[in-house]
């Protein structure tokens, strides 16, 4: 496995893309899958896109806090209820955090690595991470859900590798 540079905004284009849906899972897929949760690991983020390592597919990691990592291939948001406030931050753009508003509930279906059809209810953080992460498939970032100036907050910039295309 190998940890991938992220990208970053406004650097790189690929972050306002709209992602390829991936027709085949094959060992690429596989493999970038890999790569993925390694360099979120390394990262400390809960969420990744391959958008956001410089990969223009369809497909996000996710691991909760004391979870185990998981991947959805082609994820499509079917129902969203609710709403709750969040401050989030990204890993595509570092040294800032924004108060915006997301989903308190959302369903999602798409296929896991091993191509299986799933569909996953989700509420609090992992519902917040599932519309995160779809957002970058659709070239969307949090800062873009910002209703104002004085929600986005500049933090100190955590290290993390820029981008470098595949």
């Amino acid at each position: 496995m190998a940890i991938l540079r992220i990208c970053h905004f406004p650097d790189d284009p690929v972050l306002r893309q709209n992602a390829k849906r991936v027709s085949a899972i094959d060992s690429s897929i596989q493999r970038l899958i890999d790569d993925m949760i390694k360099t979120m690991q390394e990262a400390n983020g809960v969420g990744l896109a391959a958008p956001q390592v410089g990969v223009p597919l369809r497909v996000i990691v996710i691991q909760m806090p004391g979870g185990q990592p998981m991947a959805i291939i082609n994820p499509e948001i079917v129902e969203r209820t609710g709403e709750q406030e969040v401050t989030e931050g990204c890993l595509s753009v570092p040294g800032y955090i924004g108060e915006i508003k997301r989903s308190a509930q959302v369903i999602v279906k798409g296929r896991d690595r091993q191509g299986k059809r799933i569909k996953i209810k989700a509420d609090g953080l992992m519902a917040e991470a599932l519309e995160h992460e779809t957002d970058h498939l659709n070239g969307v970032l949090y800062i873009d859900h910002v209703e104002s100036r004085d929600k986005l907050h500049q933090v100190e910039r955590p290290i993390v590798p820029e981008c470098e295309h595949r």
